[in-house]
């Protein structure tokens, strides 16, 4: 038998994703200290039980990653059967890599943790590089939720929109996108400052005259790279210009970046809960965890 837990913070997601199971949903309590530790407790028996764990692990990241690892750990010496960890929002997925010497890895480091609480499998949404995730020892699933944009953007009735990429490696879902919408679509070229962090996008010449653009990455943190794109576009003749991505971070004034930048208007998923999460990711990773039943 499937049951699903999730902590307050993903109350949403999770409570959609077991309906889309038809599993029972399982309370976990949740608080913190005074001195800022966390409480957590399974109000249900595990034992014997397949048990998904819905758990997004965004700002603040290092906190809702250790509680995602307590409760994966207890399930286990509670008698969970399985235990499969959906974290729609993996934490430190960017840093996949030694971008300079001496730099930690921590991409690898969650994977190794993971791992040493005995979890099964590890379902992510739309993961930075799905290449990333080779580095985990555990059964790892990706899940797109761009068909899920795409139906979205769809229903926007937009004036000819044309899909932009911020930068190459959001070209794939860029492509994706505007083939289900049957349109164009186009990346830009973006260089970081890996000392300072400062990021510069380098202009292209792109036929926007009159029509709608939407600006589509995995992950829009400060907004900066966006607003960038965005200034581009409206440069180029873009009539109205909207920000799509699966994980609506926002992190500061990214709104108000964004939107100084041209931007009308921001949609996100339920991957991180939020007033710009118009869409839901539960049919999609409920398709997936299906097929591990």
């Amino acid at each position: 038998m499937v049951i699903v837990a999730c902590t307050p913070d993903s109350e949403g997601l999770g409570r959609r994703l077991a309906e889309n199971l038809q599993a029972r949903r399982v309370a976990v309590e949740s608080r913190a200290f005074p001195d800022g530790e966390s409480y957590l407790r399974f109000a249900d028996v595990l034992e014997n039980q397949d048990l998904v764990v819905v758990h997004s692990c965004f700002p603040q990241q290092d906190k809702r990653l250790m509680e995602l690892l307590f409760m994966l750990d207890a399930a286990k010496e509670l008698g969970a059967k399985r235990t499969i960890a959906v974290v729609p929002y993996l934490a430190y997925a960017r840093q996949d890599r030694r971008f300079r010497p001496g730099e930690v890895v921590s991409n690898t480091s969650v994977g190794k943790l993971l791992g040493a609480v005995g979890t099964d499998t590890l379902l992510t949404v739309d993961v930075h590089k799905e290449e990333s995730l080779k580095a985990f020892k555990i059964r790892t699933i990706n899940v797109s939720a761009m068909p899920l944009l795409a139906e979205y953007l769809k229903s926007l009735n937009l004036f000819q929109p044309y899909i932009l990429a911020p930068d190459k490696g959001a070209a794939d879902h860029a492509r994706l996108v505007a083939s289900i919408l049957g349109t164009d679509y186009t990346y830009f070229e973006k260089h970081r400052d890996r000392v300072t962090g400062q990021v510069v996008t380098a202009g292209k010449d792109v036929e926007l005259d009159g029509r709608d653009a939407v600006i589509l990455d995995d992950i829009i943190s400060t907004g900066t790279t966006i607003a960038n794109v965005a200034r581009i576009a409206k440069s180029n003749g873009a009539r109205k210009i909207i920000a799509a991505c699966t994980h609506a971070l926002l992190v500061g004034n990214a709104e108000e970046t964004m939107k100084r930048g041209g931007v009308a208007s921001v949609i996100g998923t339920d991957t991180i809960p939020g007033v710009v999460s118009k869409i839901s990711v539960a049919t999609a990773v409920a398709g997936s965890l299906r097929q591990l039943m």
